[in-house]
């Protein structure tokens, strides 16, 4: 490595840290009202189809709104844009202390999905902007590692506070959380413009993007494989604790897969940040992670003891580290920089979109075929997404030069 190459690579670094820092604050806060928010409006007297319409508005509101907000980042500031997000997600937080029926958690959890669809494109668009090509794998590696710790470890931290304070208690504690992140952004995260020097031309807005986009086979092809992914982790968030539980396992065993997976998704990140650094073409990684994810899923309806679903789990959790890396390195990558913002929008929106679609649309299915066929249904789902991905971008290969450690 050249002597000139070092002070880049060492503020690299630095921003590199400060948006972990801060991805890792607002997914924690977020995520620690998760599991709790469906007990609290049980409490309030909602029903089954209520809590389910409670999470559908948020994943709803961040999918829609993640590609056009995304695209917007590109045209405003992304510190500004972001911050807004952020502090969207924080007032919400503080709302549900004082909210008190089921529709108010309704309206709360809309507002709430507009701020993470700010916040998520444009923090991983600006990850992109800094990185230096031969990086992105491993930037991606980090950048995702502190956003699945987030998730992982605020769920936990929001149950025991529940048990032992109340659901108003987690709720403030996690407005705080991210109000607190907020001010992490506001010192720490400089503006884009101090950063990359001379901003990217403006996109164009209207037929000429959208017939852009429609010729980036690679980006339509990063979508559909983001698209695919989350729609067969839906299936393993929605229904794995109903149909695990029906196969015999207790509360506790459940908890242990979840933890499982959360953990190897979040440890695999790095190596596999690295190694996509590493080959010439990320698209076979990503082929690869959604072969795992599917063998896994079809796992699952085969599996009646907790060994068999805590080894489908450790196959799973890989999986999703090697394919969302690779992914979120690829996205960027098929991306020009100034549609870069609108490239993280649409991966940010497909991320929930599957999500969503396989929650609503996976349970009647459930009730006609049984879990273990709405398992193998959607491991086929996944089969023909990998097709699909790898006809779309079997072909690109951007030139990134060697990697630098």
């Amino acid at each position: 490595m050249s002597p000139e190459a070092a002070p880049d690579l060492a503020r690299y670094r630095h921003l590199l840290l400060v948006c972990c820092l801060i991805v890792f604050g607002c997914y924690f806060g977020t995520y620690m009202r998760f599991p709790i928010v469906p007990l609290y409006a049980r409490s309030l007297g909602a029903g089954i189809v209520q809590v389910g319409l409670i999470n559908g508005a948020f994943l709803l509101m961040a999918g829609s709104l993640a590609l056009p907000l995304g695209l917007l980042s590109d045209r405003l500031s992304m510190k500004f844009l972001a911050s807004a997000g952020v502090l969207i997600l924080a007032g919400t937080s503080f709302l549900l202390c004082f909210s008190r029926t089921p529709e108010q958690l309704v309206w709360i959890y809309l507002v709430s999905g507009v701020g993470l669809a700010a916040f998520g494109p444009t923090i991983m668009a600006f990850v992109a902007n800094f990185s230096p090509p031969t990086h992105l794998g491993r930037s991606y590696g980090w950048y995702t590692m502190a956003l699945y710790l987030g998730m992982s470890l605020g769920p936990a931290v929001g149950g025991f506070m529940a048990q032992g304070l109340g659901f108003p208690s987690v709720f403030f504690l996690s407005g705080a959380s991210i109000f607190m992140t907020f001010w992490v952004m506001f010192f720490l995260l400089p503006r884009a413009r101090q950063v990359l020097g001379a901003r990217p031309q403006q996109p164009r807005l209207g037929l000429g993007v959208v017939r852009e986009i429609a010729r980036n086979k690679p980006l339509l092809g990063s979508w559909l494989a983001t698209l695919g992914a989350c729609f067969g982790l839906g299936m393993f968030i929605t229904y794995l604790p109903l149909y695990a539980h029906d196969q015999g396992l207790s509360y506790s065993q459940i908890g242990l897969v979840f933890a499982t997976q959360g953990l190897v998704n979040a440890l695999s990140r790095i190596p596999c940040g690295h190694l996509s650094d590493r080959l010439r073409r990320r698209s076979g990684l990503v082929v690869v992670g959604l072969l795992g994810l599917a063998a896994s899923l079809a796992g699952y309806g085969m599996s009646h003891r907790a060994a068999h679903f805590l080894i489908c789990t450790v196959v799973l959790g890989a999986s999703m580290g090697l394919t969302f890396t690779s992914i979120g390195a690829l996205t960027a990558e098929a991306a020009s920089p100034e549609l870069r913002g609108l490239a993280m929008g649409g991966y940010n929106a497909a991320i929930y979109l599957g999500m969503m679609l396989s929650s609503v649309f996976m349970g009647p299915v459930i009730q006609r075929i049984g879990f273990a066929g709405g398992f193998y249904l959607t491991t086929i789902t996944n089969i023909l997404v990998t097709g699909g991905f790898y006809l779309l971008a079997k072909d690109f290969s951007p030139g990134r030069g060697r990697p630098r450690d």
